[in-house]
């Protein structure tokens, strides 16, 4: 009979829980089998959302090369979730089955020569079609998020998932920030226009490669393998555990609010450097420092969140991390707003870092909440919820910042005013063992390993 008390078995210096799930949390440290996971998980995602993310910021020169129009850009950025919101509904299931090590680097083989080819571009369609076939790396999201609800106790699973994916959404920011210095650098050669920027694509390349197999190396996917507690539940087949995922209507309402934040914050990931280079007129290198700026804070602002949503769960239970989610995000979109009404650069950068710090964090708050839906169908919600963000970049994307129906920083407000509203749903979110933001727990006893099977 397994202990339930904390204990150190030889696997792990960390104490674990009955399960054999680490019950803390250190970022800092690279001890296996836990925190070496930890870090191969959220350097792995890094490195994908690096590659699909490199392209914006050298838009304004590959626009001049490939004779793109503001429909093909827009086309090109829609694509780029497109692919992204089918891959990720299938790495939830896929993670169920072979677990989330292989399932990731897999992946990220896959689509380490697309990135590549992305040098080799020569037209609107191809560009259009690149973009969409990268979009397909980021479902790596669900398996960094399914590793880390695999490794960590709920006590510190918030946390976890927010500094696993908000230390990886980091990559956009560094590509934002790098790719136009590897250009100028390349540049500096006197190396043509035209070659300059198809060669530095061999960097995002190559490093997507060297981290799926880092992976494939050195992770594991199961806390401890010899002593992993068995259930004497039969397993189910994938039919079954993808109908009882898609059953759970917590999971679509996650994937609504995962919409208005990771979403949006993909959206600004997507237009911010051009935002800054065509409205105030500042110089590309400029840009792309500027939109840095605004996927940089993830390395503290996604985790942050993760924080928020577990010390909501210490005083109030479930149902505080549903407030806190509701409130962080309702201030994102306030925030939105206020960039959008902007009218100085100073002030623009200003409103916007505040904003991402609040609408990374609401996506920290919301897969501090995905690990209680569903224990059996825990990869098929991870899905859902990951998929609704790239729904949400899609749906602003084409509605907001396609053509030049609207101006960018009426887009930007728009964008808010929709955030606002779609917290609403948060409400309607209800467990019976725990209760919901107006409504108590069911008073009917419930155990907890049968409620973590129900759908």
């Amino acid at each position: 009979m397994e202990p339930s008390s904390p204990r150190k078995p030889h696997l792990s210096s960390l104490p674990l829980d009955s399960e054999n799930k680490a019950t803390e949390f250190h970022p800092f440290s690279t001890s296996p089998p836990h925190m070496l996971a930890f870090h191969l998980a959220w350097l792995s995602l890094f490195s994908c959302f690096f590659s699909a993310f490199s392209i914006p910021p050298l838009i304004p020169i590959m626009r001049q090369n490939l004779n793109l129009s503001a429909a093909d850009i827009g086309a090109a950025g829609t694509a780029a979730f497109v692919g992204s919101i089918f891959s990720r509904l299938a790495m939830g299931p896929v993670c169920d089955l072979v677990g989330p090590r292989i399932a990731s680097a897999a992946l990220s083989l896959i689509t380490a020569p697309i990135v590549l080819a992305t040098a080799f571009i020569s037209s609107p369609t191809s560009f259009i079609l690149v973009r969409f076939l990268i979009g397909f790396c980021l479902a790596n999201f669900v398996a960094n998020q399914f590793w880390m609800s695999s490794l960590f106790s709920t006590s510190v699973v918030g946390l976890a998932n927010g500094f696993a994916a908000g230390w990886a959404n980091m990559g956009a920011g560094v590509a934002q920030l790098t790719m136009p210095l590897l250009y100028s650098f390349v540049k500096s050669f006197n190396v043509p226009e035209n070659t300059a920027w198809r060669v530095i694509f061999v960097v995002p390349a190559t490093f997507q490669a060297l981290t799926a197999i880092m992976v494939l190396i050195y992770g594991q996917e199961l806390p401890c393998k010899d002593s992993i507690k068995v259930s004497n539940k039969p397993k189910e087949s994938f039919l079954r555990l993808l109908f009882n995922g898609l059953m759970n209507y917590r999971g679509w309402i996650l994937g609504l609010i995962y919409g208005c934040c990771f979403g949006v914050e993909m959206t600004m990931d997507n237009i911010v450097a051009q935002y800054f280079y065509y409205r105030f007129g500042v110089n590309l290198e400029v840009a792309g420092t500027i939109a840095a700026c605004f996927g940089l804070t993830n390395w503290f602002a996604r985790p942050l969140g993760g924080i928020v949503s577990d010390q909501m769960a210490k005083l109030f239970g479930v149902r505080g991390r549903l407030w806190g989610l509701w409130a962080v995000l309702t201030v994102a979109g306030l925030l939105c707003v206020l960039m959008g009404r902007a009218n100085s650069v100073g002030g623009s950068i200003g409103v916007m870092c505040m904003f991402s710090v609040f609408v990374q964090a609401a996506s920290g708050l919301t897969f501090g909440i995905v690990p209680f839906v569903s224990k059996r169908s825990l990869g098929v919600i991870s899905g859902m919820t990951g998929s609704g963000g790239t729904v949400g970049a899609v749906v602003t994307q084409m509605l907001l910042f396609s053509g030049d129906k609207f101006s960018t920083q009426t887009s930007i407000s728009v964008m808010g005013l929709m955030m606002i509203i779609c917290t609403l749903p948060i409400s309607l979110i209800y467990f019976p063992q725990w209760g919901g933001m107006f409504c108590t727990p069911n008073e009917t006893s419930i155990d907890e390993e049968d409620y973590s099977l129900l759908v």
